[in-house]
């Protein structure tokens, strides 16, 4: 099994390095034989193009093959074009996403993984809200994670207790038989909504989230939410 981590990536130069030697050196259970970590800029304005250009991984101890893919936007256009771009260059059986900012940890991939190697599941979701350790912050984040949740819930009849979460593993195949539109965040609604008509099975798993503050970079905000609530109607309903 090859397994492709997709980043995608806007000005993260503070943690992108550390970032990428966390995910060559994440445990890999069996089958997985093969790393490949496509990263893609979405026209940085800091210096994060320029780490991804020299940034070089370590070997793995375990003797296993690492491929880095590296790709730029010549213009920002979001969340959701840099994982369509970064799914598009995607060769591994299995394809992971992964966020450059260090609230999510790559030392979790063998229970991401788990489900979809004991041929459990095609779709994996890595819950934030299933019980994993977790950085205490803000309520009205976690209300409105919620509520976007469950409004998605209750269009695709899934019972998901964290559409909005960054982990998303899918088998290529499943990746291969949608088309996704959305260039921001509203790719996460979108995905969602797509798998659910898909009928393939889908897992959650809990995750722990080390969650950062807007100080510290973090970047989505209510009007994220607002397109966040447009996306799934659109993808629900009228973009059926």
């Amino acid at each position: 099994m090859k397994l492709s981590v997709v980043i995608p990536v806007y000005n993260e130069e503070a943690t992108l390095g550390e970032l990428l030697d966390m995910v060559v050196a994440a445990p890999l259970p069996e089958p997985v034989s093969e790393l490949e970590v496509v990263t893609v800029d979405d026209c940085s304005s800091d210096e994060t193009w320029s780490e991804l250009e020299t940034w070089q991984p370590s070997v793995r101890q375990d003797g296993r093959g690492v491929t880095i893919v590296r790709d730029r936007h010549p213009k920002n256009r979001g969340k959701g074009a840099a994982l369509r771009t970064g799914f598009a260059s995607a060769s591994g059986d299995v394809v992971l996403v992964q966020d450059a900012d260090l609230e999510y940890d790559p030392a979790e991939y063998p229970v991401l993984l788990q489900p979809i190697i004991d041929g459990r599941a095609e779709v994996v979701y890595g819950s934030r809200f299933l019980g994993g350790p977790h950085r205490v912050l803000f309520y009205w984040h976690y209300l409105g994670n919620q509520l976007l949740t469950l409004m998605s819930n209750m269009f695709s009849d899934l019972n998901l207790t964290d559409m909005e979460t960054c982990y998303k593993v899918f088998v290529s195949e499943v990746l291969e038989r949608i088309t996704l539109k959305s260039d921001r965040f509203g790719i996460e609604p979108e995905v969602t909504a797509k798998v659910a008509r898909l009928g393939v099975r889908i897992y959650e798993v809990p995750i722990s989230y080390h969650g950062r503050t807007y100080a510290e970079g973090k970047k989505i905000g209510w009007k994220d939410g607002m397109s966040a609530i447009w996306s799934i109607l659109r993808f629900n309903i009228w973009d059926r």
